[in-house]
């Protein structure tokens, strides 16, 4: 078999990354569970144990684009302004796919 080049755990959590992003925007509050999280993933063909996820999250947080708190056996992600500009395609965080030019915001969104 003959290699093609891909790094693809790298570009699996480069799409995590983004889909998380997208799944916090599209809350009310801006914020949801690692286990609601690893459901929308999961639709996604990402099939993770719940540390990776959390690994995931962090790297978010570490980067600015989301807070976490401790709940437990949970983290609980919320949105920052940085994630926000990252959706909309006003900044780009390293290490998380570029949204489509499609992403818009929810109606209703402060961030319109």
């Amino acid at each position: 078999m003959i290699p093609i080049g891909v790094d693809y755990d790298k570009v699996m959590r480069e799409d995590a990354r983004l889909i998380i992003l997208r799944a916090l925007s599209e809350q009310v509050n801006e914020s949801l569970s690692s286990s609601t999280i690893e459901l929308v993933l999961q639709t996604f063909v990402i099939r993770q144990p719940r540390s990776w996820i959390h690994g995931e999250m962090d790297y978010l947080r570490m980067m600015g684009a989301i807070t976490i708190v401790d709940a437990g056996s949970v983290k609980i992600g919320t949105l920052t302004d940085l994630g926000w500009r990252h959706l909309l395609r006003e900044t780009i965080i390293e290490g998380v796919k570029r949204p489509s030019r499609a992403v818009i915001p929810p109606a209703g969104s402060s961030h319109a």
